[in-house]
Formats: C-alpha cells, structure tokens, sequence
C-alpha cells in the first residue's frame, strides 16, 4: 500500500470543546404529503426557535431518522449555515428507542435537552429547566411544560421524595394544571379538548418548592432535559426494531431507577403537532419566524366505516402496507 505525504492534522489538536448541554432533536418526515404535508413548516419553527430564543451556551446535535429529500437538505442548510453543529443521517427509520441510543450516546454534553421535532420553545426555557436540575437531587428528568397525562405515570421516586422530603422544601398538593395549557395540548394531539378536559379534570400534581425554585412533580417525554448518564442507564440494553412506542416505558425506566421526574411551573416549550395554526403562525413573528399558518377543521366524528365489525385492523394492514410501498418507492 502506498501513501502520498503526512496527513495535515498529525500533531494538530481540535479547538472544539463540547457545551455543557446538547439540544437533541429527533425528526422524522418521510414524505411532504397527507399526515406530513405540513411538517417541514413545523420542524422550521422548532429549529428556529431553539435558536432564537437559547441564550446559554449549547451544542445543536439533530438525528435524522430517515426524513425525505427535501427535509434532508433542509437540514444540510442549516448546518453549512453553521446553525446545526452535529447533524445525524440514517439512511432508514431506527424507530423511535432506536434513535435515541444513537442520539443520546453520541450527545457531547453531560446534560441533554431533549425534543421531538414539533416543539416551540419560548425565551428563556434552557435557564428555566437548568435551574430545576441545579436545585434538586436526584433529577432524572425535567421537562418545560407540565402535562395532566404524565401524572398517570407511575412516579415512585416522586411520591418517595415527597414521602421523606429534605430540609426546607416545601409541598402543595393536587394542584390544576391550567385548562388552555391542556387545551393547546390536546388539539395539537389531535384529542377533543372538551373531552380531555373531562376526563383529566381528577388529574393533579403537586407542586414543589427547594432550593428558592419551584417545580411541578411530572414530566412529559416529548421535551425534557436529563443527565446523559442517567439516560444511558435508561435505555434498553437491547436493540428494539419497533418503530414507535417504548417513550412511556423509557420514562417509567427513570423513575424505577430512583430519579426524579419534574417540570417548569410556567410553560416554557409547547407541543405543536402536524401543522401551524394560523394563531402560532402570528405568535411566532415575534421571534422573527415567518411561516404560513394553515386553518384546520376539528376531529370528524368516527366514519362510519368503523363501525363494521374488524374493519379497523383490516384497514390498519392496508395503511400499513401503503406506507411501506410508498417509503419503498421514496427509496
């Protein structure tokens, strides 16, 4: 074998040093039609958002899980503008738990602040969230909104640590969280919102004081920051080939391993869903985010087609199979 001079970079050293917190997203867009029609607009706002309103030092690291063409280049743009430092591309979808092992393991800081790809953040939450993990011990995860849903997790640490509290923190039971906070929520979820705000309204929180920072005792998988060990002790040893599913159990993982899961008492991030609204479109002006919001009708009623007996798997398969023919096709 032969070679041709010494490399350039032998006896160089790198002058990169890692921020203390990589803001990860995880984004998976397969295609710009139907269900994501909308969704390269709503990875803009997420993007820009983080990068509008985070002051502190960070690290942006992206995973991209398979995403079109024009999401990939997108993204590649972004990064030659120097606004992504550490872009990931698979060439297929992991799954969700799959590219979390990738992305939490290749994150260069010792905390990570975790999103899906369809979060708004608001200014100020990355001081927000750090300021929950620096007055609390023990914190596995904190998120910057609370949702009534997360209340349903099982939160053992939660309810030990307030069973034997410390030294001068002090404890207000079954808290509300605010009903347009689980509005905005549940429509970006597609739920009902008059529904949701039925069948939540026994759902309460406690809300904690320690260290001169409050906090409510819930967290929500779809943002949250954590200590990146506690994350690789998280994780499932094995590789799972599921495409979805698993967050819950990823989030039930922390709490069973004895750490604490939190949020921000005021609502520093916020879900969007599968497209901007024309009211979110206005909001995020503000920010110098300049998107077209789309008016979207609210849930139809169930089609009448489901109420055929097992009509629902068969057409589950026949989605299924659409979607690998068309991913095939993309291909």
């Amino acid at each position: 074998m032969a070679r041709l001079g010494i490399s350039p970079a032998r006896n160089k050293e790198s002058n990169y040093a890692p921020a203390r917190v990589s803001v990860a997203v995880l984004t998976f867009i397969p295609n710009l039609e139907g269900y994501y029609r909308h969704r390269l607009d709503v990875l803009r706002v997420c993007l820009e958002s983080i990068l509008k309103n985070t002051t502190p030092p960070f690290d942006l690291l992206v995973f991209d899980n398979g995403s079109c063409e024009p999401v990939v280049d997108y993204l590649r743009e972004m990064q030659n503008a120097g606004n992504i430092d550490i872009l990931l591309l698979s060439k297929q979808n992991m799954g969700i738990v799959g590219a979390l092992q990738v992305l939490f393991k290749a994150a260069p800081g010792e905390l990570i602040a975790y999103c899906d790809d369809d979060i708004l953040f608001y200014p100020g939450w990355l001081e927000a969230e750090l300021a929950v993990v620096e007055a609390y011990p023990n914190v596995g995860m904190v998120s910057g909104v609370p949702v009534r849903n997360g209340a349903r997790l099982s939160s053992l640490s939660n309810q030990a640590f307030i069973d034997s509290p410390p030294e001068g923190l002090q404890i207000k039971e079954d808290i509300q969280i605010p009903d347009d906070w689980e509005v905005d929520w549940a429509t970006s979820t597609g739920r009902d919102p008059e529904e949701h705000l039925e069948e939540s309204k026994d759902q309460k929180v406690a809300h904690l004081t320690y260290n001169g920072v409050n906090a409510f005792a819930v967290a929500s998988h779809f943002q949250y920051m954590i200590p990146k060990h506690v994350m690789l002790q998280a994780l499932p040893d094995q590789w799972t080939s599921s495409l979805m599913g698993q967050v819950v159990e990823l989030e039930e993982s922390v709490d069973t391993e004895g750490f604490l899961r939190l949020s921000t008492t005021q609502r520093y991030v916020r879900h969007i869903g599968n497209v901007v609204s024309p009211a979110l479109a206005e909001e995020v002006k503000a920010f110098g985010i300049d998107v077209q919001g789309e008016t979207v009708s609210r849930r139809p009623k169930r089609h009448w087609i489901l109420n055929i007996p097992r009509m629902r798997p068969l057409l589950e398969i026949i989605y299924g199979k659409l979607y690998d023919i068309l991913m095939h096709v993309q291909r």
